[in-house]
């Protein structure tokens, strides 16, 4: 083979592999551009949990007002002389007597009665606050799945943002929610 034959060849050779690689390099750089993909579909991904709330309400609590007098003495003794004044006016003589001491007696007693009464119905209503803990269900949104065309082929992922319309897929990654128009 001649000396120029072998120079043309490694000539040729070499120009056939700068012509690849330039080929190679321009290839690969317009893959790592990113490429607006329509965005087909898109859910919501949720995650159900329970949390503690406080809950509360007023309500009426009914109480009883505390006794002055523990002994209805005052009952007693009012009672006693509204008895002995009404036995007085009854009969005469030793009868009077009689009658007013039963009177008395009998006054007494149902002054008692009727103080103990109103004592037990001297009631007042306070409002109480009552709490307690319940368990709230909370959903919550963690992430979007989202369907997407590339090339005419469906793909899917998932994304933190809520898309819509196009995103921006670079190295086979959605990289960017397209800014919605005002």
């Amino acid at each position: 083979m001649s000396k120029m034959m072998i120079v043309g060849s490694m000539l040729g050779a070499a120009a056939i592999t700068a012509l690849g690689a330039v080929a190679t390099n321009y290839t690969s750089s317009k893959n790592n551009q990113p490429q607006w993909v329509e965005i087909v579909s898109s859910k919501a991904l949720t995650e159900t949990s329970t949390e503690p709330q406080q809950q509360c309400t007023t309500k009426k609590i009914a109480k009883t007002a505390p006794v002055q007098d523990q002994h209805e003495i005052a009952g007693t003794v009012i009672g006693a002389v509204v008895g002995g004044v009404l036995g007085n006016q009854v009969g005469g003589g030793s009868g009077k007597k009689l009658a007013t001491v039963a009177g008395a007696a009998a006054g007494g007693y149902a002054g008692k009665q009727v103080q103990e009464d109103m004592q037990q119905k001297d009631v007042s209503y306070q409002e109480q606050q009552v709490c307690k803990t319940v368990q709230k269900t909370v959903e919550k949104t963690i992430g979007y799945e989202v369907r997407y065309l590339h090339d005419g082929e469906l793909k899917t992922t998932q994304v933190s943002q809520k898309p819509s319309g196009r995103m921006l897929l670079q190295d086979g990654k959605l990289m960017a929610v397209e800014p919605v128009s005002s």
